[in-house]
């Protein structure tokens, strides 16, 4: 089965400031290879990945996460600081909408691979795929 989850980081608006709080162990059950930011962005490319994994937070402004996890491309809207979601391989995904303020950090299994071998980019290939794994 393909893992997607959504989650809700535990968030503390304090006077001092906002806290965003992620005990790791509670959402990923990998090990993190690679952090990364999106920012800046209007939008990223939808693609899947065969073997890396990725859990996303919103951390902030908003955006929409664009997800198929077998039964069809869905909006995902990330509403705020600690919005969440949990991404595994087979499951495509991009965001757009991203509001001009939007940062989004990424945790990663893997690391970083310029020549692209871990991504599908192609949709109607990522459906011709997602058949085949599950049996279709």
């Amino acid at each position: 089965m393909l893992k997607f989850e959504q989650t809700q980081l535990k968030v503390v608006d304090d006077p001092k400031g906002l806290y965003t709080f992620c005990e790791v162990k509670n959402y990923i059950d990998w090990e993190i290879k690679r952090v990364y930011f999106i920012q800046n962005c209007k939008g990223t490319g939808q693609h899947c990945h065969f073997v890396e994994n990725e859990f996303f937070t919103l951390v902030k402004g908003t955006c929409t996460a664009i997800i198929d996890r077998g039964n069809g491309k869905e909006d995902i809207p990330m509403k705020g600081p600690g919005d969440g979601i949990h991404v595994g391989n087979h499951v495509w995904h991009g965001f757009k909408d991203m509001s001009e303020d939007c940062i989004l950090l990424a945790f990663s299994s893997t690391n970083y691979s310029p020549d692209r071998s871990d991504y599908c980019e192609d949709y109607d290939e990522y459906q011709k795929i997602l058949k085949e794994k599950m049996g279709a």
